[in-house]
């Protein structure tokens, strides 16, 4: 693209940003958004809530909706990367391209938890629940083997679940505020490993080398995400195994 005869990548460079002087308005405001549109690997700051097209509040980082709602959630912003798989993919796929701000994000089933499934819905004889001191009632959600499945009818011995997500089928609505781009690499990687491991982890970084201090049962574990480490900051993963506290 030209502009005045000229390239107009040569006027791209941030030292040049706040002088270009164009007509019309619109390479000015071309240029002001292709800085300020959020980017795949950003890291954000959000407070967000998300309900189904009825108003049910089934997810939230704010307090007000939390209580309102009965969630036992912590009210907490949340920092995530975007387009890395920590957040619903449609809420995620949405949100790159946009600036800091609210943002109100409808979502059809299919971009949300996803259609439910028939298959999906299995017959498990009452006496499996009762080998577990359990007792099935229509409504109760039980996990199985990491899989979250809830009872549709208890009837003659046997009873009917179903292991779609409990919002498979149902379009919802995000109210998501972008309180901020998180700039600070430091902060980046302490979100980034609380979000994978649940645990504020001891860390430093010295030349291109994250050192990472884990408990030794965990080592392996956090050796699985050196590939992300190295993607998302450019720094190479090293674990050093924590020194247990001696006992007094």
């Amino acid at each position: 693209m030209l502009l005045h005869g000229k390239k107009l990548s040569n006027f791209l460079s941030m030292k040049n940003l706040l002088i270009v002087n164009c007509k019309p308005n619109f390479f000015k405001s071309y240029i002001y958004h292709s800085f300020m549109s959020l980017q795949k690997k950003d890291f954000i700051e959000i407070e967000f809530t998300g309900k189904t097209k009825d108003g049910e509040i089934f997810d939230s980082n704010i307090k007000k909706d939390i209580e309102k709602a009965g969630l036992k959630l912590e009210a907490k912003p949340f920092i995530f990367a975007l387009g890395e798989g920590m957040f619903l993919s449609g809420v995620d796929e949405y949100l790159i391209g946009k600036e800091i701000g609210e943002h109100k994000i409808e979502l059809e089933s299919k971009k949300a938890f996803g259609l439910r499934d028939p298959k999906q819905l299995q017959m498990i004889p009452i006496k499996v629940f009762k080998q577990h001191n359990l007792m099935p009632y229509a409504g109760a959600v039980f996990n199985f083997d990491n899989r979250m499945a809830k009872v549709l009818t208890v009837s003659g011995g046997r009873v009917m679940v179903d292991f779609n997500h409990l919002l498979a089928g149902k379009d919802v609505v995000y109210n998501v505020k972008i309180s901020r781009k998180i700039e600070d690499l430091n902060e980046k990687i302490k979100a980034f490993n609380d979000f994978l491991f649940k645990q504020d982890l001891k860390f430093d970084i010295k030349d291109k080398t994250l050192t990472v201090e884990v408990e030794k049962p965990f080592v392996q574990f956090v050796n699985l995400f050196k590939d992300k480490y190295k993607d998302l900051f450019g720094l190479e993963l090293k674990l050093e195994e924590k020194k247990k506290e001696s006992k007094k």
